[in-house]
Formats: C-alpha cells, sequence, structure tokens
C-alpha cells in the first residue's frame, strides 16, 4: 500500500513549498474537495446534534495562554510571541499576540461573554478553526505532522450530572463518522497523565475525570486501554486511534473533561438554586484535524474514496464525437444535481484508455449510440459491476442518492447493481 505522501503528489490532492515552509502543506483542487466535503459532513452532524457554530481568531494576546495554563504547560509547542507597538528598542510597551496552539481558552470566553443559566446548559459550541503548533522540523511528514492545523473542535459546558452523557454522546458521533467515511478504530485509549510537571498537579480533580470518561466507554459498550503519560495537560482523554498504511498508530478524534480551565477562567452559570456553580468542559473531535483526517482517509481508500468524499464522482464517457453532445448534456444534468462530474472525450484517447484513466470515480458513465439515441446511460461502478441501463436522469438521481447517503456503499439498491 502507498502512504498518503506519495498518492497525494499522484493524485493531485496536495504539495509543499520549501518558500512556504515545512510542515505547512496547500491543497490543490482534488484534495481541496475531499476536505470540503468532510468538513460540510462534520458541520451537519454537528448541526443535528444541537452544536451552536461560531468563529474565533487564530491569534491571542499572551495573557490568555497565560491564564488557559497553555504557556506555563505547553510553551515548548507554541510559537514565540509576536509584539506589536512599543519602541524600536523593544523595551517600550506593547502588546505580544501568539499563534494559538488550541480553540479552547477562546471558547472559554465565548462561554464567559454573558451570564449563562443552567437552563442553558449543556451549551455545544463548535469550531473548524486554524491553530499552530511549533513542531520540531524531523517529525514534520505529510498531512499527519503539520505547523498549521484546521481542526474540527468543539467544546460543551454543562453540569457535572451532564458530563457523561455528553461524553457517551461524543463517542456516538465519533462512530457515526468513522461508518460514513469507511475508517475504523484500531483501539480506543483512555489517556491518563504520567510523572512530571506537564500537568495540572490535582490528584481528586483527575480521579473524577477519569471516572466520568470510563462510565462513558462502559455506556458505550468500548473496550480500551489505559496509558499513563498521554492526557493533556489539564485533563484526561479519550483518544481514538487509527493506523496507517505502515502499521503505524496515530491519534484521530479525542474526548477530554476538563475541570481545570472552568476554573481558571472564571466560568459560572446560575443555578435552579438561585446560586452560581461551576460547569465542567468537554473537549471533543469528531475527525480531529483537517489535515489527519483526509491523510487516513488516504491511506485507507488508496484514493477510491467513498462516493461523497471522492474528488471527481462521476466521468462521462462518450464513445466517439457522434455523442459527444448528449454526453456533454449529461455532464450538465450531474453537475447541476449536486455531483462532482468531468468529461472524458476522445480527446483523451481510446474508450478503454479513458475507463481506466476513471478508475478511481465511483461512477463511469458511458453514453454510446443507443444511450444517445434513447437518452439513457450505462453506468460503470469503480468495483466493475454494471447496473441495468437506466433513464438519464433516473441514473443522475441514483448517483446523487448514493453520495447524499454519506455512506461508503457505491449503489442505493445493492440488489440492482449484479456482478
Amino acid at each position: 500500500m502507498k502512504d498518503h505522501r506519495r498518492l497525494g503528489r499522484e493524485l493531485g490532492l496536495f504539495g509543499t513549498d520549501p518558500l512556504i515552509g515545512a510542515g505547512l502543506p496547500y491543497w490543490l483542487p482534488a484534495g481541496a474537495a475531499v476536505r470540503q466535503a468532510l468538513e460540510e459532513y462534520v458541520a451537519d452532524v454537528e448541526h443535528r446534534a444541537g452544536y451552536q457554530r461560531v468563529y474565533s481568531p487564530v491569534l491571542g494576546k499572551r495573557e490568555l495562554y497565560e491564564l488557559s495554563g497553555h504557556w506555563e504547560h505547553y510553551r515548548d509547542d507554541m510559537f514565540p510571541p509576536m509584539r506589536l507597538g512599543g519602541g524600536p528598542d523593544g523595551c517600550s510597551a506593547g502588546e505580544e499576540v501568539v499563534l494559538r496552539p488550541s480553540l479552547c481558552p477562546h471558547h472559554a470566553l465565548i462561554y464567559r461573554s454573558r451570564e449563562r443559566s443552567y437552563r442553558e446548559l449543556p451549551l455545544r459550541i463548535a469550531e473548524l478553526g486554524g491553530m499552530y503548533r511549533a513542531e520540531l522540523s524531523g517529525v514534520l511528514g505529510g498531512l499527519t505532522r503539520v505547523r498549521a492545523i484546521q481542526l474540527n473542535d468543539a467544546h460543551v459546558f454543562c453540569t457535572l450530572e451532564q458530563v457523561a452523557d455528553e461524553a457517551l454522546a461524543a463517542l456516538r458521533l465519533i462512530r457515526e463518522a468513522y461508518a460514513a467515511m469507511g475508517l475504523a478504530a484500531a483501539r480506543y485509549r483512555l489517556s491518563l497523565p504520567g510523572p512530571g510537571a506537564k500537568y495540572v498537579r490535582d490528584p481528586g480533580l483527575w480521579r473524577r475525570a477519569g471516572a466520568l470518561l470510563e462510565q462513558a466507554l462502559a455506556a458505550a459498550g468500548i473496550d480500551y486501554e489505559a496509558e499513563e503519560g498521554e492526557a493533556a495537560f489539564y485533563g484526561p482523554k479519550i483518544d481514538v486511534q487509527v493506523l496507517d498504511a505502515a502499521g503505524r498508530e496515530a491519534t484521530l478524534s479525542t474526548v477530554q473533561v476538563d475541570f481545570h480551565q472552568p476554573a481558571r477562567f472564571g466560568l459560572a452559570y446560575v443555578g435552579a438554586d438561585g446560586g452560581r456553580h461551576r460547569p465542567v468542559m468537554v473537549h471533543r473531535s469528531v475527525v480531529g484535524s483537517a489535515e489527519r483526517a483526509v491523510a487516513q482517509l488516504v491511506e485507507v481508500h488508496q484514493g477510491a474514496f467513498p462516493p461523497w468524499l471522492a474528488p471527481v464522482q462521476a466521468v462521462v464517457l462518450p464513445v466517439g464525437e457522434a455523442e459527444a453532445a448528449p454526453a456533454e448534456a449529461l455532464l450538465r444534468r450531474c453537475v447541476a444535481a449536486g455531483l462532482r462530474a468531468e468529461l472524458a472525450g476522445p480527446e483523451r484517447g481510446t474508450l478503454g484508455a479513458r475507463v481506466r484513466g476513471a478508475r478511481l470515480a465511483p461512477y463511469q458513465v458511458v453514453v454510446g449510440a443507443r444511450e444517445a439515441a434513447g437518452g439513457a446511460a450505462a453506468l460503470r461502478l469503480r468495483d466493475g459491476r454494471r447496473p441495468a441501463p437506466l433513464p438519464a436522469a433516473e441514473a443522475v438521481a441514483r448517483m446523487a442518492a448514493a453520495v447524499a447517503a454519506r455512506r461508503p456503499e457505491l449503489w442505493p439498491d445493492e440488489g440492482e447493481a449484479p456482478a
């Protein structure tokens, strides 16, 4: 199996340039199509799950990260502060801003932006946002380890009694997403603190948070392995581990329980008793970063993506010049139905060569003399099956339905596509 870096070049998904810098890939149109489809999927499932979308800046004052604890515990992985204002001697007053290493401090401030009531909880805030890690050049690789990260991130502010249910709901979203993407978790890891000053020192809170995550894993019926030294600095987490083409393990999705940052930011809500209470913060990412998620998709599917994620979903193939006009009409119909489609005409070579060139597309639509005369379409599925010829409108509708289903399967009704 090829790794995603090689396939990324061969399929025109992404690239790098030394003038941009190591760990800073750019997305080409085909890769951007995969990423956009994934981002739209996540936005849709989060909307259905009751999340509210926000946007926040990728910069913050140094004091923000001192307050959150990132500056103390995570500084080595952050880019240096940028000084704004002040005199040329560098000693005059000015402010220092930092590229954020995570989104949670901004979301804590969004929560804190007004008074909150227990009636609003759980409050689910989601964002696909940029964050930055000063990774050393030796550990950078393709899309899996980068310095500029687009993270599918969300934070749930809830009562203590709601934590286990929210963590369980997050695990269900992750499983649903993996099924849609055709991915499988290698294992689930309960990541706990290890020795050293890397972690916030509050053993009672760590035990409490870990117990809540164990409760969610048990409710989901998920087997897991507990490992020390893998937790976030502020709390334990569930890591969903995946394997790449070489069998190397990486974390893709996470669920975390955090008592620390709500206390640091002074977060509160007014309870039913009229008193002020501290919420708990559940961090969760369904597909992790866009970069690592796409890398995993490339390696697992080797470029043959599920229909809804494929850069090109349908290739229209006129047999000869005589079928060019009806093929172009069919292409327009595909595009109007929302499909990512392209025309591969005789100028690209023989029909056999064009079929081979379109081998990664889920659907090949051949238009010969008989199809052109009858307004029909002869479909070939990527796996070699050939459904019975269909009227062009129905063929397009069936392809669009398969894409809209956001499943790995190629055809809505497998019984109508005999081998």
